[in-house]
């Protein structure tokens, strides 16, 4: 078998944009928003397919952006684009997978359904999108099945969707309606397992951030009844992790919980990014850097992503590239209170007023703007700034704790109250306390380092056996194993020249790669591996590749003078001009027309 050719990896990946909600109620935007993930959902459980996480998928949301920008910002060969129209019991979604090359359609299709067939058409048309995919870039090994309906219920299903769609508001507003559309889920059908998921998350999130011990007992009790109903669940140990890393600062759990969630699905960013912000914590920032890279991969545009790997540089006092990662964050979203909040902090320790005094100057949603320049002058003493430190005190009794980093603390760090700084410290790490997890690596209180206090924090916080080895990740790389044997392979490849050069299959232009391999008998997995990696080719070059040849013959047979180049590249089963002119190009070097006139002469 050693003249067979080796293929290089091609750009097998996608982008799925968010589908148009075309219902008459634009309420329904839910409904198509939660379609849309669902579709992407299951695009990530195709190993060797990049799929764009929904984050950076939905920043293109109700904008009219060419194909081909799109796929030079995300780095992907194809786009999903589709349509969702829901009414009463009845649902319509189209959907067209394009190149972000030359903006080509390789598939489009309309479905009208049943309300009840929803799990099914998104399976569907997870599944055509796979193929289409494998059949243009080349071998992916493709499950039976990429949806499995999580509930017979439709109506909790939809409600599912309602509470999904305000979670990811994230704000209070949405949370508190998240929770009660869960509530509603559950009640319709309680075997139903997603909604104990989404409300352990929202109870876990707002109580680790209120500090509400009994919301964080209602997220635990949601967990154990989800898991009763779905022990590989990546969502529930996703939420799991979320209730042991912010609402118990459990490491080793937390730990556990969010690799378990990563190794279901290697995709789900979210997960990862908490990875991140457990290894920040812990102070291991080489493994925090290397997920937050890892994450950027497939969602380039999360604003929240870029303030993590911000906060990382910042906590490993490299505030260059930290403002480098908060400009990209704002780039993308610029009303984020998270990068803002934190660019302030930054420009302090750079000790840059002019700029800090402009950017507080120009942005209302600068976050406690008077203490920032305040805490500047009591950082940086020597600096010559204008700045009234007076009323200081009076701001650390007034400040009620509602901001994303404590700056009372910081305030009373820097004005020399360490005592009571160690007190607000202590009592805030017993309340496990949102940002204070970092405590130990926040640059505005090294000062407090020389105390016995803080070391003793630390040693309850971070006691060494809470702590995680400090050894190299083991990344698994499998290695590509032979799907069919050499017996097998010379079989399939006789039926498949008897098939192409006697029965003349490619002349069909709906030609499937699941269609062919029917015809040679062996599973589309195995033909697709086999087409890719002992022939070289993915499966529209091979099929195109006798396509041409065949359309070649008749344009030189005179008996076909009559007929244009283009119906007799129909005729030798190719169905788009776009795509013959640009496969005959990329084979022969020239234009149909030229090779004709050069042959004939």
């Amino acid at each position: 078998m050693s003249n067979y050719l080796s293929i290089s990896s091609s750009n097998k990946s996608i982008v799925v944009l968010p589908f148009v909600n075309m219902s008459s109620d634009p309420d329904n935007e839910y409904f198509s928003d939660g379609i849309t993930e669902e579709i992407i959902n299951a695009l990530t459980t195709v190993k060797g397919l990049k799929v764009i996480a929904r984050t950076s998928s939905f920043a293109f949301k109700n904008k009219n952006i060419d194909v081909r920008t799109i796929g030079e910002q995300l780095g992907v060969s194809t786009v999903l684009e589709g349509s969702v129209r829901k009414s009463k019991n009845r649902v319509r979604i189209t959907a067209q997978l394009i190149s972000t090359v030359d903006g080509t359609h390789f598939w489009s299709k309309n479905f009208d359904r049943d309300l009840e067939d929803i799990f099914e058409v998104q399976d569907e048309i997870s599944l055509l999108i796979a193929d289409q995919i494998r059949e243009n870039f080349g071998h992916l090994n493709i499950q039976e099945h990429l949806i499995e309906a999580p509930t017979q219920n439709i109506a909790s299903y939809d409600l599912y969707l309602k509470g999904r769609h305000h979670q990811l508001m994230w704000d209070g507003p949405g949370i508190v309606s998240a929770i009660a559309h869960y509530k509603e889920s559950v009640a319709l059908d309680p075997s139903f397992a997603l909604p104990y998921f989404g409300l352990a998350f929202c109870y876990a999130m707002y109580g680790s951030w209120g500090n509400d011990k009994n919301l964080l007992q209602l997220s635990e009790e949601n967990l154990s009844k989800g898991f009763e109903l779905d022990k590989q669940s990546y969502v529930g140990y996703f939420s799991k992790g979320e209730l042991s890393f912010w609402g118990h600062w459990d490491f080793i759990n937390a730990h556990k919980s969010f690799q378990k969630a990563i190794e279901l699905n290697p995709a789900y960013t979210e997960a990862e990014e908490c990875l991140c912000e457990l290894y920040s914590a812990a102070g291991y920032f080489e493994k925090a850097l290397w997920h937050a890279d890892n994450i950027l991969r497939i969602n380039p545009l999360s604003p929240n992503h870029y303030f993590t790997k911000a906060n990382i540089h910042y906590l490993k006092e490299d505030y260059t590239k930290a403002l480098e990662c908060i400009e990209t964050s704002l780039s993308i979203n610029p009303d984020f209170t998270h990068p803002i909040a934190l660019k302030q902090l930054c420009l302090i320790l750079i000790k840059d007023y002019d700029k800090l005094n402009e950017f507080l100057n120009n942005t209302p949603l600068a976050e406690k703007p008077k203490e920032c320049r305040v805490l500047y002058k009591l950082v940086n003493p020597e600096e010559k700034v204008d700045i009234d430190i007076s009323n200081v005190s009076a701001m650390i009794k007034e400040d009620i704790g509602s901001a994303l980093f404590p700056w009372q603390l910081f305030l009373l760090v820097h004005l020399g109250k360490h005592e009571m700084a160690l007190d607000y410290l202590e009592e805030n790490s017993k309340m496990r306390t949102g940002q204070i997890i970092n405590f130990m690596n926040i640059p505005f209180l090294k000062p407090l380092h020389q105390y016995k206090r803080f070391k003793d924090l630390l040693d309850v916080n971070f006691r060494l056996e809470f702590l995680l080895p400090n050894s190299e990740e083991q990344i698994q790389v499998t290695s590509l194993k032979a799907l069919v044997s050499d017996s097998e392979i010379d079989m399939v490849l006789k039926k498949l020249e008897k098939g192409m050069k006697e029965e003349k299959w490619f002349i069909n232009p709906s030609l499937s790669l699941r269609d062919v391999s029917e015809n040679v008998n062996i599973s589309s997995n195995k033909l697709s591996w086999l087409l890719n990696e002992r022939i070289g080719k993915n499966y529209n070059e091979f099929i195109n590749g006798y396509r041409l040849e065949n359309f070649k013959n008749i344009a030189l047979n005179s008996a076909n003078s009559h007929l244009t180049l283009l119906a007799l590249a129909f005729d030798s089963g190719f169905n788009s001009k776009t795509v013959f002119n640009t496969f005959f190009k990329k084979v022969e070097g020239m234009t149909p027309k030229t090779w004709l006139r050069s042959n004939q002469a």
